[in-house]
């Protein structure tokens, strides 16, 4: 994996730009990662649905979940979908609408300074190899192109949302991400 630091875009993930992101704040450079998981519909895998999610093209009418949910305008800078392909919505540059309402560290409004990555999945499944192994992958690239990331400053959507969110759900292994990264991991809100 390989970060184009000017074009804020991973390579040789498949780009699908999303309108849901705008500008971070002046000076704010990427120094958190957030852990999620998505699927589209609930607790099935494969299909098009995150996709047209974090592009606004998710029809309602396609199945009764997506009625609730079609007007959210949300993306996550990536998806690791299950079988390990890499999908990019946002740069890294820009603030994806992901962790909504969130604090870490004493620090609100997560989304300023965070970068989300999706793993397809849910909080009742546990998560690939082929996925433990390209976010670890985008993490290394991440937190070498960024010196502001640290490898401990690693969570879950959870923590930065507690009570509002669960994933990437306890049936996340932090400690792959852990014992991989040389980090103590899950960095608390």
């Amino acid at each position: 994996m390989k970060v184009d630091i000017s074009s804020g875009l991973i390579e040789p993930a498949r780009q699908n730009p999303s309108p849901n992101h705008d500008n971070r704040p002046e000076s704010v450079l990427p120094s958190l990662i957030v852990i999620h998981n998505i699927s589209l519909p609930p607790d099935e895998f494969g299909g098009s649905g995150i996709d047209e999610l974090f592009t606004n093209n998710l029809n309602p009418d396609d199945h009764a979940f997506y009625a609730e949910i079609c007007h959210l305008k949300v993306a996550s800078h990536l998806l690791i979908r299950r079988d390990g392909e890499v999908v990019q919505y946002v740069p890294f540059h820009k603030r994806a609408f992901h962790a909504g309402i969130s604090c870490y560290q004493e620090k609100d409004n997560c989304n300023d300074f965070s970068i989300g990555i999706e793993l397809e999945g849910s909080d009742f499944v546990r998560f690939t190899a082929v996925q433990y192994r390209q976010l670890i992958a985008v993490i290394t690239s991440l937190c070498e192109t960024y010196p502001t990331l640290k490898r401990e400053n690693i969570t879950g959507h959870q923590h930065i949302a507690p009570g509002r969110k669960t994933d990437p759900g306890p049936f996340f292994d932090w400690k792959i991400l852990s014992d991989s990264l040389c980090a103590p991991l899950p960095a608390k809100a």
